[in-house]
Order: structure tokens, then sequence, then C-alpha cells
């Protein structure tokens, strides 16, 4: 079984369900820094070119995960999924940064049995148990998307990964962010610096603009990257990572999208 795992392309692209091929993953919320006993924030998710233009896809919220300041789970409310963006709402009720993500993983196999394509997805534990004994030309990668992003009651609090998949790990809080201030942030690969990714930062509006403006910076050896924000609004930034297969470990793809709102 170990000496027919090996990575594809195509099934790397596919593994990816929530950044589809050519096409951004986002949520956005109404507002992301409020003040009171509690509030409430409304949030749009959905792919397409054009970061929180709803012009694509709606997306799926099977893995929304919201985690209050204590560290319980919140609940959204009022979800729909429509043809082109979903929606839900969320009540603040505690003081401190909500993290709200859309988390998808596992391993995504494809093999061949009697010469006919087949595919199984699920946990990396179960992998063993579903492929047929007979299987041949089998294909396997394991996976981990994160689409989130940040919304704070009163005072930041701190913010705590899982050790799963690319996260980001704040220096500047994402929800203190001011236009023409820079702002220091990290990228962790299951739990690790993520170094020398590539990240991708766009700003919306772009529907607007001949030119998307977009900023491009590099992971240091720590997982560290600086952005200076040009202005205010909405801003999208996105990292992934893919590895082939090598010995007995799986080929790995991961992606990150993370949506901040940056203040006058």
């Amino acid at each position: 079984m170990k000496k027919r795992i090996a990575l594809i392309a195509a099934l790397a692209a596919f593994a990816l369900p929530m950044s589809a091929q050519a096409h951004r993953a986002w949520l956005a919320p109404t507002s992301t820094v409020l003040s009171g006993a509690d509030a409430w924030v409304g949030f749009d998710g959905g792919q397409s070119n054009g970061v929180f233009i709803a012009d694509h896809a709606a997306m799926r919220l099977d893995g929304l995960t919201i985690t209050a300041p204590d560290g319980s789970s919140a609940q959204a409310e009022n979800t729909m999924v429509g043809k082109y963006r979903s929606t839900f709402d969320l009540h603040l009720t505690q003081a401190g940064t909500y993290r709200i993500a859309n988390v998808s993983g596992g391993v995504m196999v494809s093999y061949k049995q009697g010469g006919e394509m087949k595919r199984w997805r699920g946990a990396e534990a179960d992998m063993a148990a579903n492929i047929p004994a007979d299987a041949t030309e089998v294909v396997a990668t394991r996976s981990n998307s994160r689409t989130e992003t940040f919304v704070t009651l009163g005072q930041p609090s701190a913010i705590t990964p899982t050790g799963q998949g690319i996260e980001l790990v704040p220096v500047t809080h994402p929800n203190d962010l001011a236009a023409g201030e820079p702002a220091t942030f990290k990228l962790v690969r299951d739990g690790q610096p993520a170094a020398d990714l590539d990240v991708t930062i766009a700003r919306g509006g772009t529907r607007y603009r001949d030119n998307p403006e977009e900023m491009a910076v590099r992971t240091a050896a720590d997982g560290s990257f600086t952005v200076t924000w040009p202005e205010p609004g909405l801003y999208w930034m996105n990292a992934s990572v893919r590895t082939p297969a090598s010995g007995d470990q799986l080929a790995y793809s991961a992606a990150y999208n993370g949506v901040v709102e940056v203040l006058p």
C-alpha cells in the first residue's frame, strides 16, 4: 500500500474544496470591532475571482467553527446558503476576540479497481480499511483548508492556533489594524513556522478598479511577514503549500484564506 501512494497535481487541487482552483474563498464580516455588552455581526461567504464579489459560488458551511474568547464554541444563527453566497449571523455575548473559520481536511484517495476509477475521502486513520486490497494506481493526498476572519467585542484577546494546517498567529492583533501602519503576522503549518511561503494580499472593491492593486510578500524563517496597509477596507490574505509524497509520508496540500479589516 505504501509503495502505491503518489502525488498528482490534479488530485491536489481537487483535495481543497474550500479554495477551488482559480477562485478565491472568503468570509466577509459586516463589522470587526464592536463595543457594548453584546452585539450582532453578519457574515457573507463565497468563492469568486475577485474577493468579496459574490458572482461564482456560495461557500459550503459544513466545516464552520466559531471559537468564542473563552475557547468555547459559539453557534451561527440565521444560516442561509444561496446560489452565489452563504450568510449567517453571530451574537457576540463575551468580551474579546471571536475566531470564525470554515475548515476542511482529511485524505482524498483515487484508485482503480477492476479497470474502474474510484475515489474515497475520509479520515487518514480510516484510509487503509477503506481501500480494497486489489486496488491499483492508488493516489492519496492529505489536505487541510482554512478560511477565517476575526471579530472583537471590547478589548482584543489572544488567538490560539489549533496545530492543524496553515494558520495565522498574530504579532499584531488582526482587529487592531490601521491604514498607513505596519502589521506583522506569523504563519504556522501544523504548529510549526511556515517559512518561505508566498502570501497574496488583496483589497476589496476590485469590481470598480482597473488595477487589482494586490500585494505579495514572503514569510521569513520564523513564518513572519509584515504588511503596511495602503488604505482602509477589507483585505484578503492567502497562502498555500503542496509537498509530494516521500517515503511513508502522504502528499500534502494546505491552503489558508484570511480576511481582516483595516480602519482609517
